[in-house]
């Protein structure tokens, strides 16, 4: 009943008090501890514990990857690979070149730079093409919801990872495994179902975008935007083959850990988009500045769910939920989908909803033999589900594409729930093959 108690008013100070995400952890965190016996400072240290743990391994993975996103949007590989993939594909394939792009752009990049860089082109498309912006945007947008609920280094899967004590490199593998038939079926698939939202857009969002001869080359762009997958990708993947005394294992060991792939390719990223092209470095340390305020807020609250996590095992409320959990034969997989899917009806935001669920999950996985990557991608499949009025990128979407309440829930919301059950359905599929 406390922690009930306690979701609740989270829910009641991010919703209708319009309290910040942090403070509201901080609070409950707070209240969870004390309406449990812990004593004042055995609760504040509960918190710094729990903050310090989560945020100690994230934060360099965090503002690198934050750093790199930027400079890939601002220095034109983003609207490179775009351009690319428009070629390539060509008009009757377009809604899969944007598809493809937005899978690859949005590894980097987080969401709400991506939906920024890459909407406005799907509204001048819509102009030039007259094509309805819903039926080539959605699956775009499909392709950035799972990148961004799904897949390393974006901050809900890392601080999943963390918490759950999952493997970073196995939980991308599994992920992009995961992304792909999701992608195809809440995006393209679901979009022939779309054709009749004709309304325009407002013409005010079509893309403002970089001359051709501003815009780096096609290799550069390429490698910036999947440096870090492969690097983490291939360290994963090679011990499987190489026995574990190997040096060369040792060196991709070594290449492959998330810190060091996203500081490889940050620092490539310097060379070919701005030292190589005669940039001003000035500049791109102030672009990079700017990527760790717009990211500030998602580490406060990465923090503040770290606390709640951390006053939920002191306090004795985690032991005893698994206690009751487990009583109720629920499939962790399942459990931790359902409570991320809840939290995330109840605020809004997939973050919390993910990072919420995990400090409830974390402590029931002890003895048990399922893989932690698949409960990371099982929490974010459920953290995505059925976005509404209280989520930001539900009114994006809604004002970006100029629709109604009614049309943006047919739509944007339909295809967020698409997601989140077909992500889940691909986690139980792959536990079935590894488990057996």
């Amino acid at each position: 009943m406390i922690l009930l108690s306690g979701i609740l008013l989270l829910i009641l100070l991010t919703t209708w008090a319009k309290c910040n995400a942090f403070l509201s952890f901080l609070l409950v965190s707070l209240g969870i501890g004390l309406s449990n016996g812990m004593s004042i400072e055995a609760v504040t240290h509960s918190i710094q514990t729990g903050m310090g743990d989560l945020l100690g391994s994230l934060l360099v993975i965090l503002v690198v990857g934050a750093m790199l996103g930027k400079l890939i949007a601002d220095y034109g590989a983003a609207q490179r690979i775009v351009s690319a993939f428009m070629d390539w594909f060509g008009r009757k394939y377009l809604m899969w070149a944007l598809v493809v792009t937005a899978f690859i752009v949005g590894i980097p990049l987080f969401y709400g730079i991506g939906f920024v860089l890459l909407v406005p082109l799907i509204i001048t498309l819509s102009y030039k093409y007259d094509i309805p912006a819903v039926y080539i945007g959605l699956p775009m947008l499909a392709s950035l919801s799972v990148t961004h609920g799904f897949l390393p280094p974006h901050p809900s899967p890392v601080a999943l990872i963390q918490q759950y004590h999952a493997d970073l490199g196995l939980t991308l593998i599994y992920g992009i495994t995961i992304a792909i038939p999701t992608v195809v079926i809440a995006g393209p698939l679901f979009a022939t179902t779309l054709k009749k939202y004709t309304r325009k857009p407002l013409s005010t969002f079509a893309g403002k975008t970089l001359a051709e001869n501003e815009l780096p080359g096609i290799a550069d762009s390429f490698i910036t935007a999947l440096l870090p997958v492969l690097l983490i990708g291939t360290s994963t993947l090679i011990r499987f083959i190489l026995p574990p005394d190997s040096k060369l294992l040792k060196i991709f060991t070594a290449l492959g850990d998330p810190a060091i792939a996203l500081l490889i390719t940050l620092g490539y990223a310097l060379y070919a988009l701005v030292l190589k092209r005669g940039k001003k470095f000035e500049t791109s340390m102030h672009s990079m500045g700017e990527a760790v305020k717009d990211i500030s807020l998602i580490l406060l609250i990465i923090a503040g769910a770290g606390a709640l996590k951390q006053v939920l095992t002191d306090s004795g409320t985690a032991a005893n939920l698994a206690v009751i959990m487990r009583g109720m034969h629920l499939h962790p997989i399942i459990m931790a989908w359902i409570i991320a899917a809840f939290i995330r009806v109840c605020l809004g935001s997939a973050t919390v909803a993910g990072l919420t669920a995990a400090g409830i999950i974390a402590p029931l996985l002890a003895g048990t033999t399922i893989n932690p990557s698949l409960i990371v991608l099982a929490t974010g499949a459920g953290s995505l589900f059925f976005s509404h009025v209280n989520d930001s990128g539900f009114w994006l979407f809604k004002e970006y594409f100029n629709l109604s309440v009614k049309e943006t829930l047919k739509t944007w919301s339909l295809m967020e729930t698409i997601v989140s059950v077909v992500g889940l359905c691909m986690v139980l599929i792959i536990y079935f093959f590894t488990a057996h």
